[in-house]
């Protein structure tokens, strides 16, 4: 029986060919839609029909996401799988003898460790409802602290490892209760996060979600009561936090 799958940030990108890796496999998924108009969404709702609901979605708002979590009610009585994949880069230039925006800062927390935060515990109630309570938080090594090299992309490296603490204290309390939470960098991917394609990156948004698809396909086939959070990368491989 397919499962019910929700993935933020899903207008394109990672997020968007996560949403069509788990349709193809026969699951439901719940789109999360930020543009008001995203023609690879339409495409799959095309193909897929009812088994994708798109629902506009502000990680940054209360209110947003308080409406995603009623969308999914309305059609499921629980929540298998969450993907937290929505995420804004913010200012990569500015080093430490720059002007640094910080209200641009607060604006990619709010997106990129709050966002997720706020999905994970609004989400809570319908997780529990499942056999699977796995979360699927999409990080980055940007978050890694031990294997930092860069000098600037400070609300982007900062608000990854603060999203991979979140993650290791949601799956403290989700543990217990059957659950897990998974951190994943998806790899360097051909994506638009810098307002325009970075064409020169290794991976495709296709390439990345398979592997990060067989990776959480692996994981939910172990026991939930002996797994860890993990922070691995799209081909499972430990990262250093």
């Amino acid at each position: 029986m397919g499962k019910m799958v929700f993935v933020s940030g899903a207008d394109r990108g990672v997020g968007l060919a996560l949403t069509s890796v788990w349709l193809s496999k026969g699951h439901t998924v719940f789109a999360g839609q930020y543009a008001k108009d995203t023609q690879g969404l339409t495409e799959l709702r095309q193909r897929y029909g009812e088994r994708v609901h798109i629902v506009q979605l502000d990680v940054s708002s209360d209110e947003s996401v308080a409406g995603a979590v009623s969308s999914v009610s309305d059609r499921a009585g629980q929540l298998d799988l969450l993907f937290n994949n929505a995420a804004i880069l913010g200012d990569i230039q500015a080093k430490m003898t720059d002007m640094l925006n910080y209200t641009e800062m607060m604006d990619v927390f709010n997106v990129n460790t709050l966002g997720s935060l706020r999905m994970s515990r609004s989400f809570m109630p319908l997780l529990m409802k499942s056999e699977t309570k796995m979360i699927v938080n999409i990080s980055s090594e940007a978050g890694s602290i031990s294997n930092c090299y860069r000098d600037s992309w400070y609300a982007y490296c900062m608000s990854k490892a603060a999203l991979n603490m979140q993650s290791k204290l949601i799956h403290n309390g989700m543990k217990p209760l059957g659950g897990r939470v998974l951190v994943m960098h998806p790899g360097w991917v051909q994506t638009y996060m810098q307002g325009k394609l970075d064409a020169g990156a290794e991976l495709t948004p296709e390439q990345s979600a398979s592997s990060i698809t067989r990776v959480v396909e692996e994981k939910l086939a172990q026991d939930p009561t002996l797994a860890e959070c993990e922070y691995v990368d799209y081909k499972g491989a430990a990262m250093s936090w």
